[in-house]
C-alpha cells in the first residue's frame, strides 16, 4: 500500500496550528473535540462575539479572551451550537483575561458536539498568531492553484486523446494515493483501481454500503465510511458516481482531492456523451477474462468482485458458457451486447462478454435446485437467432464455487473448439458431446498425428492422386459402415463386384487386412484426422 502523502494545497489542521512556536509558547492544552484535531483550519477569527456564526463561513479557528461569555450554562451551549452549525474548526480560549480556568459548562457543551477546544495557559499576541496562520493558508491556497491548474492539464490531456473509463480512473487513484471505484445508478461497480489492494475488503457488499452513502450537493465525506462522491452524467442524466474511499474518515475532504475527483467526473461524463459507451460491457468482459486466466489473488477477492457486479455467487450453482461464432474484426464488434440485451428478458442472472475474438463468453449463477439444461437450451436459441446458424453453445460443468469456474471455462471452451459441422446438431454442447471426432478435431494441429495419417494413407491418396481414383472415398465408405460390405458399396454408389475390387486393391496397397478390427480402427483414426485438417481448412477459406 503506496504511503499517505499531504496534496499540495495542505491547509494546516489544527493539530499543527497549536504546534506553531507562536501558540506553542501559550502553552495550549486540548479540553474538548480531540477527535476533530486533524480538521483543515481555513482562517483564523479573532472575535469576542456572541454571534460570530453571522460572520462564519466554516473551518475558522477562533481565538477569543472569553471576555463577553454568558453565565448562563444554556446561553453558553447555544454559542458553541453556533461554532458547531456553522463548521467552526474550533475554540481557542486565552486564560487571565475573563477566566482563570475555563467553565466546565463550555468543555461540556463542547464535547457534546465534538468542537475543539482548546485552552492557552499563558498570554499570546493573537496578530501574531492569525499573520503567522493566515501565511500557511495563503500558501496553501497558491499551491491548489497551480495543482488545480495541474489537474485540469491531466484529465484534459486524457479526454482529448479518447482515454477509455479505466484510464481515468486509474488516473484518478493514482493522483489520490487511493481507490477508486466507478459504479452505475443500480450500485454495481463497473470499474476499479484499488493499487494493489485485494478486492474482497473494499467491494465486498458494496451494493448495501453504497446506498448508505447519499450523494451531497458538493463533494464532502459522506456516509459512515465517508467517501467522497462524485456524480457522473449522460446523455439521459444521472448516470453512476465515481468513487473514492479514503483511507481514514475526515468532516473535511483533501481539497486536491475533491479537484481530482470533480475533474475526473466530468472527463467521464464527457467521454459518455461522446458517444455510445459500453462500459457495462467492458466491465463484464474484465471480470470473465480475470476469472478465465485465474488472475485473482484469491476466490474470496473473485467472489467479491463478481458479486459487486451483480453476479451472486453464494448459494447459487455456476456455468460457464462459450459461444463460438464465425464473426471477427468490426463485424464481430457488440455481439456479446446483442447477446446481453437478448438474456435480460429471461430472467437469468449472468456477466455477458468477448472472451476472445470470435468467442463471447457467459457466466451463469442459478440457484441450486434450478435445472440448467433449459436455460442452456435457451442462450442456444437466442445465439442462432442473433449470431446465425453457424454459432455454436458450450456449457462447462456446473460448480458452487468461483475457485472452480476457470476449470469449468476451460472444458466449455474445448468443447466449442471441438464442435464441427458434422457434429450432432443441438442447441448446446457440453464436454461429454465430444466423441472421437470431435476429440481429432481439437488435436489436429499436433504433428504426431498428421505425421500419423500421412504414413498410413499416403499410398492411398497418392494413388488417388495419379489414376483420378477413388480409393479414398471407397474406405471412408467401408469405415462409416463399420465394415458392412453390402451397405458400404451401397453408399458409395458402386457395385458389389467394383466395390469388392476396390477394397482388395486398398489392402494390397496399404499392406492391411480391413477383416481386422484393429486394422479398421486404425485407418479411421488417420481418415478422421485427415478429415478433421480439411474442415479446418475450408472453414479458414469460408
Amino acid at each position: 500500500m503506496p504511503p499517505r502523502r499531504h496534496a499540495a494545497g495542505h491547509f494546516p489542521t489544527v493539530r499543527e496550528v497549536l504546534r506553531l512556536p507562536v501558540l506553542a509558547e501559550g502553552m495550549p492544552r486540548v479540553l474538548a473535540g480531540e477527535s476533530r484535531l486533524d480538521s483543515p483550519v481555513r482562517w483564523v477569527h479573532v472575535t469576542e462575539l456572541l454571534n460570530p456564526a453571522d460572520f462564519l463561513e466554516g473551518g475558522e479557528l477562533i481565538l477569543t479572551t472569553g471576555v463577553p461569555h454568558p453565565e448562563n450554562a444554556s446561553e453558553l451551549r447555544g454559542y458553541v451550537d453556533q461554532l458547531s452549525d456553522v463548521g467552526a474548526a474550533g475554540l481557542i480560549v486565552e486564560l487571565g483575561y475573563r477566566y482563570q480556568k475555563v467553565p466546565q459548562e463550555l468543555v461540556a457543551a463542547c464535547r457534546a458536539r465534538d468542537v475543539p477546544l482548546v485552552e492557552l495557559a499563558r498570554g499570546v499576541r493573537f496578530i501574531d498568531v492569525t499573520q503567522t496562520v493566515h501565511a500557511l493558508i495563503l500558501d496553501a491556497q497558491g499551491a491548489l492553484l497551480r495543482r488545480g491548474r495541474d489537474i485540469q492539464d491531466i484529465f484534459t490531456a486524457l479526454t482529448l486523446r479518447g482515454a477509455d473509463p479505466e484510464a481515468l480512473v486509474h488516473t484518478t487513484a493514482e493522483l489520490t494515493g487511493a481507490p477508486v471505484v466507478l459504479e452505475d445508478l443500480t450500485h454495481r461497480v463497473l470499474m476499479c483501481e484499488l493499487l494493489g489492494r485485494p478486492y474482497e475488503p473494499v467491494v465486498s457488499a458494496w451494493s448495501r454500503r453504497s446506498r448508505a452513502a447519499p450523494t451531497p450537493e458538493r463533494i464532502t465525506p459522506s456516509g459512515p465510511e465517508g467517501w467522497l462522491i462524485a456524480p457522473v452524467q449522460d446523455h439521459h442524466g444521472p448516470w453512476g458516481r465515481l468513487v473514492l474511499l479514503e483511507d481514514r474518515l475526515s468532516a473535511e475532504p483533501d481539497p486536491e482531492h475533491v479537484l481530482v475527483l470533480e475533474r475526473a467526473a466530468i472527463a467521464l461524463t464527457m467521454a459518455r456523451l461522446a458517444g455510445q459507451a459500453w462500459w457495462e460491457r467492458r466491465a463484464h468482459r474484465s471480470v470473465l477474462r480475470d476469472l478465465y486466466e485465474r488472475r485473482f489473488r484469491s476466490p474470496a477477492d473473485a467472489r467479491a468482485r463478481a458479486e459487486a457486479l451483480g453476479l451472486p455467487t453464494l448459494g447459487h450453482r455456476l456455468f460457464a458458457v462459450v459461444i463460438r461464432h464465425p464473426y471477427t474484426g468490426t463485424e464481430g464488434e457488440h455481439l456479446d451486447e446483442r447477446i446481453a440485451k437478448a438474456l435480460t428478458h429471461t430472467g437469468v442472472r449472468t456477466l455477458v462478454g468477448e472472451t476472445a475474438p470470435g468467442r463471447i463468453g457467459v457466466l451463469m449463477a442459478l440457484a441450486q435446485a434450478s435445472a440448467w439444461q433449459p436455460v442452456a437450451e435457451r442462450i442456444g436459441r437466442l445465439a442462432r437467432e442473433e449470431l446465425g446458424p453457424r454459432a455454436v453453445v458450450a456449457v462447462g460443468p456446473g460448480v458452487t464455487d468461483l475457485g472452480g469456474i476457470a476449470r469449468s471455462w476451460q472444458e466449455a471452451e474445448q468443447t466449442a473448439e471441438a464442435i464441427t459441422p458434422a457434429s450432432p446438431e443441438r442447441w448446446f454442447y457440453v464436454p461429454a458431446d465430444v466423441r472421437l471426432p470431435e476429440l481429432l478435431g481439437i488435436l489436429r494441429e499436433d504433428t504426431r498425428l498428421q505425421r500419423y495419417a500421412e504414413r498410413q494413407l499416403t499410398r492411398l491418396i497418392e494413388h488417388d492422386d495419379r489414376n483420378s481414383g477413388d480409393l479414398l472415398p471407397a474406405l471412408r465408405a467401408y469405415l462409416a459402415a463399420a465394415g458392412n460390405k453390402s451397405v458400404a458399396a451401397k453408399r458409395a454408389g458402386m457395385s458389389r463386384q467394383a466395390y469388392y475390387q476396390r477394397l482388395h486393391t486398398i489392402e494390397r496397397l496399404l499392406g492391411c487386412d480391413l477383416e481386422s478390427g484393429l486394422e479398421r480402427t486404425s485407418l479411421h483414426v488417420a481418415v478422421l484426422v485427415l478429415d478433421a485438417g480439411e474442415a479446418a481448412a475450408e472453414g479458414a477459406r469460408e
